[in-house]
């Protein structure tokens, strides 16, 4: 019941019960019982920093000195060991830092930009993550372009809305485990993975993408991905895919039949320079959109196209300029 309320609540409600009890006059005159109460806030307040925070390990790339956390409020911050908070979020030129600990506490709500262009970064795990309160993870990751592990096991998204550019530009990231992700709340999945440039493996079975609006650049530049399954997307919603699979030049299979495109708008360079790409299922969907298309099988090899021609006779030619 605890971990539900936060701190202000907690005390809000536990005053208006003793003050509608009438015993707060008798709490005035009673010391022992004044440092009993003073003592139980006490202890819920260790207990909210205790299993409320989020505890994060960092562990910085070697000659890579600077930001290793774009956002310090609410932050407690140790170097190496849990003896001493530091009150910066950078890594000083010679400075010897093997580990970091952060740990933030329930006040912070948004996750937006937290390790934004931190490239000082060779590792982030997530050692604590029990709360649900997090909403926006936009741009969390994006820039971490030395990060080459990222432990999210213990992660949680179940009331986040939007992950863009969440992943955004983490170009020596190989794997990513996402499997325990909750995507039901997501609206924004714009730029996610884009320039994940060697990323070559991507487990999406457990995505639900039910409410979302925006997959522009979704995959954007991913170029080490030889595989891509996203038979499970959910796209009534979406309204804007311009970009979507663009220059994944190391697909040579992409199945998209059961994408609805009905209220998609923009679907521009959607599988430009997929250069590789040998075999494209997708539904005939042409004569019922009038979405922009320009480009959008532009530097698609030779073979393909002319199969696409085929099946949707009335495609605009700048589809493949």
């Amino acid at each position: 019941m605890l971990g539900k309320l936060k701190g202000d609540y907690f005390l809000k409600k536990f005053f208006g019960y003793l003050k509608e009890k009438k015993l707060l006059d008798i709490i005035k005159y009673n010391k022992t019982f004044q440092k009993k109460m003073n003592k139980d806030i006490n202890n819920y307040k260790e207990y909210l920093e205790k299993y409320s925070s989020i505890e994060i390990e960092i562990i910085p790339a070697k000659n890579h000195y600077g930001k290793f956390i774009s956002n310090k409020i609410y932050a407690h911050i140790f170097f190496d060991d849990d003896k001493e908070i530091k009150k910066r979020n950078y890594l000083e030129q010679n400075e010897e830092v093997k580990k970091i600990k952060v740990i933030i506490d329930y006040k912070y709500n948004s996750f937006e930009n937290l390790f934004s262009d931190c490239n000082s970064i060779e590792s982030i795990c997530f050692r604590k993550f029990r709360r649900n309160t997090i909403e926006n993870m936009s741009g969390m990751f994006s820039g971490c372009s030395s990060l080459k592990e990222l432990n999210l096991s213990n992660f949680n998204t179940d009331n986040v809305t939007n992950m863009s550019s969440m992943f955004y530009g983490c170009s020596s990231l190989k794997e990513l485990n996402i499997s325990n992700f909750n995507t039901n709340n997501v609206t924004n999945m714009r730029r996610m993975f884009s320039d994940c440039s060697s990323l070559n493996e991507l487990n999406l079975s457990n995505f639900n993408t039910n409410n979302v609006t925006n997959m522009s650049c979704m995959f954007y530049q991913c170029k080490s991905l030889k595989e891509l399954n996203v038979s499970n997307f959910n796209t009534s919603k979406v309204n804007n895919m311009k970009q979507l699979f663009s220059d994944c030049s190391s697909l040579k299979e992409l199945d998209v039949s059961n994408f609805n495109f009905d209220k998609v708008k923009d679907m521009r360079e959607m599988f430009f320079k997929c250069t590789s790409l040998e075999k494209l299922n997708f539904p005939n969907f042409i004569k019922k959109t009038n979405a922009y298309m320009n480009d959008m099988f532009a530097g698609c090899i030779s073979d393909l196209q002319s199969k696409i021609r085929e099946k949707c006779p009335n495609l605009k030619r700048n589809a493949f300029c």
